[in-house]
């Protein structure tokens, strides 16, 4: 008897295999030091800013994805939605068109939720402040947050993208995958030449690099894809990737918009 598994299973456990499959691309380029000359920190920063240690957010991380697991297969047994679909794929122009409508939708809900948990002091404390222990981000550490922020982010942001898209869950594997592998190029900490997310994407390593730091943490809340909502909403922060002294590059705020986020903590 033929062994099979749901769409809708493989979609909770591949895009887990998928993100540390990515990560571990970046682990194994910190290891060999070949990356060192395209770092947005230098190497030592990830001891010395960083709070957590690597084992405590690789720790982090695996609770996060056991939690989103166990909520998808709870969510699965109560609705039946487990079972193997059988739905024919759409042709391919329609299934581009839903990674669109998706990605909007995803950055559209992440955006929102997002500056809530910057805004909202008590969230923001006791949940979000978590990931933002990580000042200098590095790849595998993307999904190192509280595991409320892990459900109401990343989990209910893949909802609703596959919600507003009626993709089939066969779809749904791939988009999710798509935007775990996003994410982890967002936190990976390089600027690397020939990089494809770099030259497509407006919202990438050195744009999540600047939220990251205290002078960023009210700007650029847009991920994993554009940054739309940013900058109709006046919370993008410009900024200019420069040569380091001493090695890597380094993604500084245009002089403007570092004096509008001074002349906002005066006020």
């Amino acid at each position: 008897m033929a062994f099979a598994v749901s769409d809708e299973l493989l979609g909770t456990f591949v895009p887990i295999a998928v993100y540390w499959l990515y990560s571990g691309l970046y682990i194994v380029l910190d290891a060999l030091g070949t990356a060192d000359c395209y770092r947005l920190h230098p190497k030592e920063d990830e001891e010395t800013r960083n709070i957590p240690s690597k084992r405590t957010v690789l720790k982090g991380v695996l609770l996060q994805q056991a939690v989103q697991v166990a909520v998808s297969l709870i969510v699965f047994k109560i609705t039946g939605d487990g079972r193997h679909d059988t739905r024919e794929q759409p042709p391919a122009q329609v299934i581009a068109l839903q990674f669109v409508v998706a990605m909007f939708a995803m950055d559209t809900w992440q955006y929102f939720v997002h500056r809530y948990l910057h805004t909202n002091k008590f969230l923001y404390k006791h949940v979000h402040a978590q990931h933002h222990t990580i000042l200098v981000p590095y790849a595998f550490g993307a999904l190192y947050s509280h595991p409320l922020e892990g459900l109401l982010m990343d989990t209910a942001s893949g909802a609703v993208g596959f919600l507003a898209s009626g993709m089939t869950p066969r779809t749904a594997i791939f988009f999710i995958s798509f935007g775990a592998i996003k994410t982890v190029d967002d936190h990976c900490g390089l600027w690397l030449p020939g990089n494809v997310f770099h030259a497509v994407f407006a919202n990438n390593s050195a744009f999540h690099n600047i939220h990251h730091q205290l002078y960023g943490n009210k700007h650029n809340f847009s991920q994993p894809f554009f940054v739309v909502w940013d900058k109709i909403l006046g919370t993008y922060m410009p900024f200019t990737l420069q040569s380091r002294e001493g090695g890597g590059v380094e993604a500084r705020p245009v002089k403007h918009a570092l004096a509008a986020h001074e002349q906002h903590k005066s006020d």
